[in-house]
């Protein structure tokens, strides 16, 4: 069923979407939604998820009967008043434009949040969630404010958005609610997929998953991923269950310090 995009007034997108429902017949309008994205926000040493509006002003409406959903669309009382302002818009998406939507977004419209491991110095060595879809489309990563500046092409043309992304120090930590601009389905704790084992590699939980402590012995040679050494090598003297010891050269000393076992990544 092809897709089409309806520009409306920012802040009035769920108004639209309601009359839309209540007074555009069934048999001419499929779904009628907001696309809305998951960002991490820090807020007084809390991580807040927002659910926001990725496409501010845009409503969108899949339709097998263009014509019919146009004489419907004059009935409702928010797009009269566009058209006589003259400022509506209403286009169809391009193709492929629909399907690449689809794949980042899931059955509430919420384009969620992307866990993302990096090597320590800012180099992206896993991605999973919507990120996994357009990793050719994205431009930049903001760790730090945790999202990445994707460009997605909607209506033919290019789009800079940003999407939001969860790193390995968020997973352990419990993730509150903040703004939330529509109702949608949330989950009582915010977890990633379960990340393939792999042997030095960061590990991630799933729904109702332990992680599996990554397995390292003295002498190990690894690097610092987390804390005020990120990004140092080290070595490991000693272990005991998911904590380690190491050993970091810094100003030409050797200084002893204890670390979370997800916190490095072994040196082959």
């Amino acid at each position: 069923m092809p897709w089409y995009v309806i520009q409306t007034y920012t802040g009035r997108e769920e108004q639209l979407v309601e009359m839309i429902r209540r007074i555009v017949p069934r048999n001419c309008c499929g779904e009628c939604f907001v696309i809305y994205s998951e960002q991490l926000r820090h807020r007084q040493q809390e991580n807040q998820v927002h659910v926001l509006r990725l496409f501010p002003g845009y409503v969108f409406v899949s339709s097998n009967n263009i014509g019919q959903l146009f004489h419907y669309l004059k009935r409702v009382p928010a797009m009269s008043r566009i058209m006589a302002a003259d400022d509506f818009a209403f286009t169809p998406l391009y193709d492929g434009e629909a399907e690449f939507l689809l794949g980042i977004m899931d059955a509430d419209h919420v384009v969620r949040l992307s866990y993302v491991a990096t090597d320590g110095r800012d180099h992206v060595t896993y991605l999973a969630g919507p990120l996994e879809q357009c990793r050719a489309q994205i431009l930049s990563y903001h760790f730090r404010k945790r999202y990445a500046i994707v460009r997605l092409v909607l209506e033919g043309c290019g789009k800079e958005v940003k999407l939001g992304i969860i790193l390995n120090d968020d997973v352990r930590r419990e993730l509150a609610y903040g703004k939330v601009e529509a109702l949608v389905e949330k989950p009582e704790k915010y977890m990633p997929p379960v990340m393939e084992k792999e042997p030095g590699s960061m590990y991630k939980t799933g729904h109702g998953n332990e992680r599996p402590v990554p397995q390292f012995a003295p002498g190990d040679r690894v690097l610092v991923m987390e804390g005020v050494f990120e990004g140092s090598t080290a070595t490991v003297s000693q272990t005991k269950k998911d904590m380690l010891k190491i050993t970091v050269q810094m100003f030409g000393r050797e200084i002893p310090v204890e670390v979370s076992a997800w916190d490095v990544n072994k040196i082959k």
